[in-house]
């Protein structure tokens, strides 16, 4: 964690996130000049996770708002009210396992589908890149925040995902599945190995 975030997060309250993971941060166009808009807007304080110094923004950012390039996940996201992102898996996954409300801007690819399945869950919003004004950016943000529904279902679903070990249970279900076949393949070269994945 850059220690200048640290005493950021510090010295008041959770702040919202604005990121757009490690793929739609090379596109990001206005989506930082927007996301300062809308904490203005908003009166809270905010992080912008820029990523790559071709987003570093030119005007002062004022002391309730910062911008870094990284951070790391599982250290910020506890400590923040929101985030907005792009809806990359790794992103997604990060924040319902921090248990934070997201604002998810997909951008391409699985993005849609992934924001779709974060709203089913009710912890999440979605915004169409092409409607990205600080103005709805806000909007969504203050139902998100204001909303107890929103915080009580990204808090659940985030304990239910902390509880899990899922390289664990993949582990398991592979040695299963293996052994299954082994014991197929034991039993005769007639017998189909597909058979111990039904």
């Amino acid at each position: 964690m850059p220690p200048e975030l640290t005493r950021f997060l510090d010295e008041g309250p959770p702040p919202i996130v604005f990121t757009l993971g490690s793929s739609a941060v090379w596109v990001a166009r206005d989506f930082y000049r927007e996301s300062i808009a809308a904490a203005k807007l908003l009166g809270r304080r905010a992080v912008l996770l820029i990523g790559d110094e071709r987003n570093q923004l030119r005007e002062s950012l004022p002391p309730e708002i910062i911008a870094v390039n990284y951070a790391p996940f599982e250290d910020l996201l506890p400590r923040a009210c929101a985030m907005v992102h792009h809806g990359g898996v790794g992103t997604t996954s990060n924040g319902l396992r921090a248990g934070i409300p997201t604002l998810i801007v997909p951008f391409a690819f699985d993005q849609p589908d992934n924001a779709a399945h974060a709203a089913r869950l009710g912890c999440s919003r979605t915004l169409p890149r092409a409607k990205y004004y600080a103005a709805r950016v806000a909007k969504e943000l203050d139902i998100l925040l204001t909303k107890p529904e929103h915080t009580s279902k990204a808090r659940e679903t985030g304990t239910l995902l902390r509880m899990e070990s899922g390289a664990a249970v993949a582990a398991d279900l592979i040695e299963q599945v293996l052994q299954a076949r082994d014991g197929v393949m034991a039993a005769g070269p007639e017998e189909p190995v597909y058979a111990a994945c039904d």
